[in-house]
């Protein structure tokens, strides 16, 4: 058998590759500007601040202060993703 110093016969099988997929993740796909605009158009700023009660939606409320504080406090983050799960199931796509 012929050898190619470029892709070397071995025999080892290869290793399983990852799933492409994340089917019990409903989050999966879905960034958080996403996630965030689709609060915004389906509940606003003032129920989502009664939801989760983080500065950034109650005082001058932008998306991008909003990105800023939730991709650097994880508790925040999980609300609002929780929050935006919540809404789904409300709302049908």
């Amino acid at each position: 058998m012929r050898q190619c110093a470029a892709y070397p016969v071995t025999d080892q099988p290869e290793p399983p590759k990852p799933p492409a997929t994340q089917p019990n993740n409903p989050l999966h796909g879905i960034t958080l500007s996403a996630m965030l605009e689709f609060l915004i158009e389906n509940l606003g700023w003032e129920e989502m601040a009664r939801a989760v009660d983080i500065r950034c939606f109650t005082h001058e409320p932008s998306l991008t202060s909003s990105l800023k504080f939730l991709r650097k406090v994880p508790w925040a983050r999980g609300k609002v993703e929780q929050l935006y799960l919540r809404a789904r199931r409300r709302k049908p796509s």
